[in-house]
């Protein structure tokens, strides 16, 4: 919501933080939205602006104010092709495809998944008082699929509670090297940020968060093996960390795996390993709650076309498409 509002502190909201009365009350407002216009003197406690977030509040207390609508961000809206999976007022489900940056940053100002959804969703509601697409959760650069974003405030909210939780769903298909001795397994190996590598993280760091993968053999190929990963938690590279800490590192992963030796692969393969692009990593399934409705969504991205002509090559035993 955005415009002036009046809240009367009920006997049931006595001795309620501001922020968390704000959230409460408010439709579409969140508690770090909440603290944000307290903090820039939008909101008013019996008359009198205030700027603590943690007031304790009394029964009977007025709290009133002005909510301003979203503020444009820096980012610029383009019109960049999205596939879309599920689209509604609150979440937008895409299938990202491999090569496209999420954020805007250095390197990378423009030509991104939020430059995107800026152009792709006029009905935006913001997030945090800004006019901008929430991400909920990533996928690296160069890994393919399944992507929920959030529309507003509220959405954001409760997705973010949903994967803290860990309620939400998150299978993927990646292909790696070899052929894991056994049908199944699960990994627990907790993932922190390389001691001395600082854009990539290790099972080995001195400060590490636990990591949890479930995976299944789903195809037996020459030289690879196709996987289905099941993650409990969402640590950055977690599924290709733990891929590599098995002996099995993702093809095409540049950063945390080799190939085998070229006189290991058979004949038809030596050369496939200079010509896979990316890491062959693809967000297949992902199921959560609407945030709005409390319905069970899951939604499914197919494979994208360079790991499905990789597959078929692999099934050839050839080091390229045949013609």
């Amino acid at each position: 919501m955005t415009g002036p509002f009046s809240i009367r502190v009920s006997i049931h909201q006595a001795g309620m933080r501001l922020d968390a009365l704000l959230a409460q009350a408010l439709d579409g407002c969140s508690r770090a939205h909440a603290a944000m216009l307290i903090r820039q003197g939008r909101v008013r406690v019996d008359g009198r602006a205030c700027t603590k977030a943690a007031q304790r509040l009394s029964p009977g207390t007025s709290v009133s104010g002005v909510i301003p609508p979203p503020e444009p961000v820096a980012a610029v809206p383009e019109a960049i092709p999205l596939s879309v999976l599920h689209e509604d007022a609150h979440v937008i489900v895409i299938d990202k495809p491999p090569g496209l940056v999420i954020h805007p940053a250095p390197g990378h100002p423009a030509g991104t998944l939020v430059n995107a959804l800026l152009h792709h969703c006029p009905d935006m509601g913001g997030i945090g008082g800004e006019l901008r697409p929430g991400i909920v959760h990533r996928l690296d650069k160069d890994t393919s699929g399944v992507l929920v974003v959030a529309k507003n405030d509220m959405a954001m909210q409760d997705l973010g509670r949903q994967f803290k939780q860990r309620t939400v769903e998150k299978t993927y298909l990646g292909l790696v090297w070899g052929r894991p001795a056994a049908d199944a397994g699960r990994i627990d190996l907790a993932i922190g940020r390389h001691p001395v590598e600082r854009k990539q993280m290790s099972t080995r760091a001195p400060r590490a968060r636990s990591a949890e993968t479930h995976w299944l053999v789903r195809e037996s190929l020459p030289a690879a093996t196709l996987l289905t990963f099941v993650i409990k938690t969402g640590r950055t590279h977690q599924i290709r960390v733990h891929s590599a800490a098995m002996g099995h590192p993702i093809l095409g992963d540049k950063v945390y795996g080799r190939p085998p030796a070229s006189g290991a692969l058979p004949p038809g393969l030596r050369d496939l390993p200079r010509a896979i692009p990316r890491q062959m990593l693809h967000a297949w399934r992902l199921a959560f709650d609407h945030p709005a409705s409390g319905t069970r969504l899951q939604l499914e991205a197919p494979l994208p076309a360079d790991m499905a002509a990789l597959l078929a090559q692999l099934r050839a035993g050839l080091s390229s498409p045949e013609r």
